[in-house]
């Protein structure tokens, strides 16, 4: 067997070293939330219980953990479809060129490359000097699609890309309505990038603090929660509260990713059925 170079290991350490960086956070607040009752924030841990989980889930006389978490999981939902439904309209759009189509497109970029806070601040006293009430339903909610739309929009606009017009004109040469072809023909096939921008709008939502932060009104969302507990919570209640909520995002994650793979093994039997019946 040949001898690896030493640029194999360099690599390798450096792609270690990057993993470490990445997930030693996640995996500190993992192991310190299994701390004793009599632990701390500190390490090394004073014994290993269960206790803060229990903890987490009883009365908290600091913060709304579940008022907040469960704003978050219906802010998230909102902009999720809303992110899908405008991504779909904006990619069916820019499939035809239209004056103002280019300069319509870095604008929808721009909002990426500005200050989240800026956004942020900007939303917020948009709705207050309107007389608006600053909520997170309402503006929290307008603000948090900055950020998520762009994403949106770019995977759309790669996914059309790469679409074969042909489908489409093979079906309105069978009769097929304009609807009746983005229903059956155009959506059926981008439905696994659907799950993409799904995920991307859901995910995005859930973790946002900076767009938030200024926009959400009296009743925060949970991340916003967790930064107004660290100034007044010092127990390892928020470790838990942080183990918690990241396997609560994988399991989101998970479900997107199933689901994606459900479909995409269906379009791959459909295809291989209609081929048999054509043989």
């Amino acid at each position: 067997m040949e001898p690896r170079r030493r640029s194999f290991y360099f690599l390798a350490s450096f792609f270690a070293l990057f993993l470490v960086f990445l997930y030693g956070p996640t995996f500190t607040i993992a192991v310190l939330s299994f701390q004793g009752p009599g632990g701390g924030l500190t390490f090394p841990m004073r014994g290993v219980s269960m206790h803060w989980f229990r903890d987490l889930f009883e009365q908290q006389a600091v913060g709304d953990i579940w008022g907040s978490f469960s704003r978050s999981i219906v802010l998230g939902l909102m902009v999720m479809v809303t992110t899908v439904v405008v991504s779909v309209m904006g990619g069916l759009a820019f499939r035809k060129r239209f004056a103002g189509s280019t300069l319509l497109f870095y604008l929808i970029i721009t909002s990426l490359v500005v200050p989240s806070i800026l956004v942020s601040l900007g939303v917020g006293l948009t709705w207050s000097q309107s007389g608006l009430p600053v909520h997170w339903s309402t503006s929290g909610f307008g603000a948090q699609l900055t950020w998520t739309l762009p994403f949106g929009l770019l995977i759309m606009f790669a996914v059309f890309n790469r679409f074969d017009p042909s489908f489409e004109e093979a079906a309105r040469d069978l009769g097929a309505s304009p609807w009746q072809v983005i229903r059956h023909v155009v959506l059926p096939i981008i439905a696994p990038s659907l799950i993409g921008v799904a995920l991307f709008g859901f995910t995005l939502s859930y973790d946002e603090f900076a767009r938030t932060l200024l926009t959400a009104g009296s009743y925060n969302t949970l991340p916003l929660e967790i930064f107004g507990m660290t100034t007044n919570v010092t127990s390892p209640v928020l470790f838990a509260l942080g183990t918690l909520t990241t396997v609560f995002s994988l399991i989101i994650v998970g479900i997107f990713l199933l689901i994606a793979w459900w479909m995409n093994n269906r379009q791959a039997r459909q295809g291989s059925d209609a081929g048999k019946g054509h043989v």
